[in-house]
């Protein structure tokens, strides 16, 4: 499922010009079918456990069929009536179905990373509300704080919003990769006094490299002491909130500013559909609501426009395939799915707990194993060596794999999020990565050259 194509070749295989007269669309479609695919890595494939997998299901593409179709722009109410109020009712039914009440109020961004940097504009305009883009110079010294595994997102928005190379402070994270609440409050109290003003604090439930769940209560405590902005990324994870059973793990994200959930991740909608909740929904307008004389309209203060509540005036209909997902499953059908994507990836777990050699990094509150094989060596010569497994079963073209590296050592993260995952692609998955440890396992690197033992 990995293109087995090098940069530069799939490129190499369209002419330089656009052609003059038309062509045919099934010309075209067999194009499509020769070269795309092909060219392609294959995230909707049932073996596909990277980053974290994602899956375009039937009611989600149809959805999306019908939003082309429409071709509608979602930027103030009368623009679209329709694709303005289902936003609303969609993030209101996924709102509910994750424990969240009716005081959060919901938009559709493109990713998480977009709403993160929403979430953090309206953090710093809470805490500078005079500022303006055009006097980014006259900010006072401002401070976001996220754990050191957090992800890189926050760093990019942090960096968008003009705040600084010093605007993000990385707190340190504990033996299982989550925020020290502790650490929090010490870089804070040693802020206020260098003359930092302290903004937001990002919490994450279910990072990228470990899937680890930030103590959230404790440290909505600490914001709550100081008057910071909470933001929860719980782009991945906060889709397991869907269980009853799971909803401990989010304990607190009830008190946050803001929360991001991803529902093109683990919610069975294509990609893209990221929804971001806030508390204050005036707080985020403040942050970006400008309206032009030729986007007034009679039901200005009556509607809402959702052009208001970030930087895009463009906006697609993303909530019918959101709507079409949670009708065509219901509460129970995704539950179901979920608790067994999280019932493999426990099984995967346990096989590497069994297996003489391998290990785990952390624990398995989701669907995201992350594991390697040591075999006794040190770690420079292991992190090479799984290296060398993931790219072997990710070149047999049956499971793709990725990796992350944690304090100097790299590990192998195997997601479980693909609608169509069975039992049988994992344990090939499986087979596929202790073949590898074993065939790689058996070569010695002698300089730049790899050779067999005897």
């Amino acid at each position: 499922m990995l293109a087995d194509v090098q940069p530069g070749d799939f490129r190499g295989s369209l002419p330089e010009s656009a052609p003059e007269d038309a062509e045919s669309l099934e010309r075209i479609l067999d194009d499509f079918e020769a070269l795309v695919p092909p060219a392609s890595t294959h995230w909707n494939h049932p073996g596909f456990f990277g980053y974290f997998a994602i899956s375009s299901t039937p009611p989600s593409v149809l959805g999306e069929l019908l939003t082309a179709a429409l071709n509608v722009n979602a930027m103030v109410w009368r623009s679209s009536p329709a694709a303005t109020e289902l936003e609303e009712v969609a993030l209101g039914w996924l709102a509910r179905l994750v424990g969240l009440d009716d005081r959060f109020f919901g938009v559709i961004n493109d990713t998480a990373s977009t709403s993160t940097l929403y979430a953090l504009a309206a953090a710093r305009h809470r805490a500078a509300p005079d500022s303006t883009v055009a006097g980014l110079s006259g900010l006072p010294s401002l401070r976001v704080y996220a754990s050191s595994e957090a992800h890189s997102s926050v760093d990019k928005a942090v960096q968008t919003l003009g705040l600084g190379r010093d605007g993000l402070r990385r707190i340190p994270a504990d033996a299982q990769f989550r925020l020290d609440p502790a650490a929090l409050s010490s870089a804070i109290e040693e802020d206020l006094r260098a003359g930092v003003r302290p903004a937001a604090v990002v919490v994450t439930a279910g990072t990228t490299s470990t899937s680890s769940i930030d103590p959230i209560a404790a440290v909505a405590d600490v914001a709550e002491a100081h008057g910071l902005w909470l933001h929860v990324d719980a782009a991945y994870g906060g889709a397991a909130a869907v269980l009853p059973e799971r909803r401990p793990l989010f304990t607190g994200w009830e008190r946050a500013d803001s929360i991001v959930v991803n529902p093109h991740k683990w919610l069975f909608v294509s990609l893209d559909c990221s929804a971001l909740y806030v508390r204050d929904r005036a707080a985020l307008a403040a942050a970006f609501s400008l309206t032009p004389e030729y986007l007034t309209t009679a039901e200005d203060g009556r509607a809402v426009h959702l052009m208001d509540y970030g930087l895009a005036l463009g906006r697609r209909f993303r909530a019918l395939k959101l709507w079409f997902v949670l009708r065509a499953y219901g509460a129970s059908g995704i539950r179901n799915r979920i608790e067994r994507h999280i019932d493999l990836a426990r099984r995967f777990a346990s096989w590497v707990d069994g297996e003489p050699g391998w290990e785990r990094a952390a624990p398995v509150p989701f669907s995201l194993v992350v594991f390697r094989y040591a075999g006794g060596r040190g770690d420079p010569a292991a992190n090479e060596l799984n290296q060398r497994i993931l790219d072997r079963v990710n070149r047999s073209g049956e499971a793709f794999l990725s990796h992350t590296v944690l304090r100097g050592r790299t590990w192998i993260r195997l997601a479980i999020g693909n609608a169509r995952t069975r039992i049988e692609h994992v344990e090939r998955a499986w087979t596929l990565l202790r073949e590898a440890a074993e065939a790689e396992g058996s070569a010695v690197v002698l300089g730049d050259s790899i050779q067999e033992r005897p």
